[in-house]
């Protein structure tokens, strides 16, 4: 496509980009056409060039959620680690990294859960899919089935918690807490070099 066509018509990346800004900011009955396409100060039929019709927009908003969401968890848990903290300290990345876990589309999504069925068998599904991903991640160090389990189950809803109450959080704060989480969550302290490994790749100076 010529530059001035892209111009006149935006890209499939665009019109993405601006549903999922409608998307956190005020929900699905945000995301349509003609509202999307004034703030791309685009025409409303240019749209149809990337996508067939607003569910196809709708399910690419879904897929987008998944692949990152969902993908980084599950990438995160199977990630090399030494120890099974190191492991845990992995999927903690997600919590503190937007780049690999997008908590207000996450919020956003499960929020739409709550007015299309469809939209809630996906988040059922993203659940089980990521709690499978942290029992097999507990079993691979050890742990029995039904502690695996537990675990997981422990990690993940705590996390979801913080989501869906849209808890604010210093870093600092969540910072000095990583350990006792760690300890509850894996029954193992945390060494201090694994901690300050963790620490530096979120650029965060430890107070010793």
């Amino acid at each position: 496509m010529e530059i001035n066509e892209t111009v006149k018509r935006g890209s499939a990346e665009l019109w993405l980009n601006v549903a999922y800004e409608a998307l956190l900011e005020n929900g699905v009955d945000a995301v349509k056409i003609s509202p999307l396409a004034a703030k791309l100060n685009l025409s409303r039929t240019s749209f149809y060039w990337f996508f067939r019709d607003r569910e196809e927009l709708l399910e690419a908003l879904v897929s987008l959620w998944r692949q990152k969401n969902t993908g980084n968890v599950i990438k995160q848990a199977e990630a090399y680690a030494e120890t099974i903290r190191e492991a845990v300290l992995n999927v903690f990345d997600c919590w503190l990294d937007t780049n690999l876990f997008d908590s207000q589309f996450e919020f956003a999504i499960r929020s739409w859960g709550l007015q299309s069925s469809y939209i809630l068998s996906e988040v059922q599904q993203a659940d089980d899919l990521r709690i499978a991903a942290l029992t097999r991640m507990f079993q691979h160090f050890g742990y029995s089935e039904t502690s695996a389990e537990v675990r997981a189950q422990s990690i993940y809803l705590v996390q979801i918690g913080y989501i869906t109450r849209q808890t604010r959080e210093k870093t600092a704060e969540r910072m000095e807490r990583i350990p006792s989480y760690l300890e509850i969550f894996t029954g193992k302290k945390a060494t201090q070099r694994e901690l300050d490994r963790f620490f530096a790749r979120h650029g965060y100076k430890c107070k010793k």
